[in-house]
């Protein structure tokens, strides 16, 4: 569709108290899929988990997509 462009998301999960995964931080990426991935595996031995999801957004009227997450590894339980 014209005018949507992709919004790649790295998040990092840290474990509570619990041992549950919650979320630590969160960043837009201004690379591409193929980039994203590699920071991501660039960080995930410092995190309990990390995931990248893709989402589709048109700026001119507001609109997001549901997120695809492209990657995943260790405990990122609850995203969705």
């Amino acid at each position: 569709m014209p005018g949507t462009l992709k919004s790649i998301s790295i998040f990092a999960f840290d474990l509570n108290e619990h041992g549950h995964p919650v979320q630590a931080w969160e960043t837009v990426s201004d690379g591409s899929e193929i980039d994203a991935i590699k920071e991501a595996k660039s960080i995930a031995r410092a995190y309990a988990g990390v995931l990248v999801a893709r989402r589709d957004v048109i700026p001119a009227i507001g609109q997001e997509g549901d997120p695809v997450i492209i990657y995943r590894t260790g405990k990122t339980d609850g995203f969705d």
